[in-house]
């Protein structure tokens, strides 16, 4: 048996453990399923034991596997650590992304502690803003890679790598979406779920007062959950004490949301395709999407 560990392979088996799947997994580390695989069965190979377990028609972590997991992270951080130290620099440096900020709620801190884990030696640098924003700043050359709503913003329509149901929302508790004129909470007049929400209400003649503006996704949750207001979420967005409103309740049907990633011109760098992968791996779910710069 050969007793030499593949770091390639520690990294694929990494990443199947963290995004749960051989086909995000091999999104993130840019491999076939079928090289996933066959990573998989050398390194069970390697092992001499096995790593993974059927379990229907998925695959799980036998005992084994679990055990392999701090080992993995250990040698890939090592590994990443000695590169960085003798200026190997091609997996290793800085990448600024921009987030909306309701994502930064929702997705950066499970999307990047794992991409962390995965990708110990590219620091990620974060910035919270609108996505018209977020558009204009990688345009500019300001930010390397963006998420992005694809209506909010104008510069690139990007790589579409999400789309969900939108939908309106209100507290499950309070009667707020009962009143006759309806209070909207809602983002700054540059936000197009602020302008399709308001259109969407014209068109059925139902009477409305924007009665919160904030681009913060909290004050807006907050707002909600307090039976103050109604808004519009993406349906990842929905929590706990929130209540989908239907056309029965007086409030029309809304087109999907796409959810695009933007990356600069300037960021063509190993980092940023890594980064790039992760992203699409952990939360896209629109397959064959071609880039569009």
């Amino acid at each position: 048996m050969n007793h030499v560990l593949d770091i390639d392979q520690l990294r694929t088996f990494l990443a199947i453990a963290e995004l749960g799947s051989f086909t995000k997994a091999g999104e993130a580390v840019h491999k076939t399923q079928s090289a996933v695989s066959m990573q998989m069965r050398r390194l069970e190979e390697r092992l001499g034991l096995p790593i993974f377990a059927k379990d229907g028609r998925q695959s799980r972590l036998t005992e084994d596997g679990q055990r392999l997991l701090e080992y993995a992270r250990r040698m890939i951080s090592l590994n990443d650590e000695t590169l960085s130290a003798f200026g190997n620099r091609k997996e290793v440096g800085q990448v600024k992304l921009g987030v909306p900020d309701d994502y930064a709620d929702r997705l950066l801190p499970q999307v990047l502690a794992a991409f962390n884990r995965l990708n110990p030696s590219i620091e990620i640098q974060v910035e919270c803003a609108g996505s018209t924003n977020l558009g204009t700043a990688i345009h500019d050359g300001k930010l390397d890679v963006a998420i992005v709503t694809s209506d909010d913003q104008s510069e690139s329509r990007g790589e579409v790598i999400r789309r969900e149901p939108l939908y309106w929302v209100s507290s499950s508790q309070h009667c707020a979406h009962t009143m006759e004129v309806v209070r909207l909470a809602v983002g700054p007049s540059t936000c197009s779920w602020r302008r399709l929400s308001m259109e969407a209400l014209d068109r059925v003649n139902r009477a409305y007062n924007v009665a919160y503006v904030s681009s913060s996704a909290s004050a807006l949750v907050g707002a909600v959950q307090a039976g103050l207001a109604v808004t519009i979420f993406p349906e990842s967005a929905v929590r706990d004490g929130m209540r989908i409103l239907e056309e029965k309740d007086g409030f029309p049907a809304l087109p999907p949301c796409e959810i695009s990633l933007l990356r600069s011109v300037s960021a063509r760098q190993p980092m940023h395709d890594t980064l790039c992968n992760h992203i699409v791996a952990a939360i896209g779910n629109v397959a064959n999407q071609i880039a569009a710069e």
